[in-house]
């Protein structure tokens, strides 16, 4: 397969809520390190998708998924960052 395209497994986390993981479909989980897996937990697959500089993924920069994928063998995906202002819609009022 040439550089402009990778076959990536995605997995997610079951101990925190969108945290993924993105992975050369080829070597899976090996590059991980442990300390990490330890704090990801086992993997959960959601998807195996081609990935390709010219289409887009949703959350994350593809050239840079498939960058890390390359140079570390896996992209961490963290959840995103608490929106403040949604944060202070539960927040009672005087507080």
């Amino acid at each position: 397969m040439d550089a402009s395209r990778l076959i990536c497994e995605v997995v997610k986390s079951p101990r925190r809520d969108e945290m993924y993981l993105y992975l050369d479909k080829a070597q899976g989980m090996a590059p991980v390190p442990q300390a990490l897996r330890e704090r990801f937990g086992p993997p959960i697959a959601v998807m195996t998708l081609l990935l390709r500089a010219e289409r887009p993924l949703a959350r994350v920069d593809v050239v840079k998924v498939m960058a890390a994928i390359r140079d570390q063998g896996f992209y961490l995906q963290m959840p995103p960052a608490k929106d403040p202002e949604m944060l202070d819609l539960f927040t009672p009022r005087g507080e």
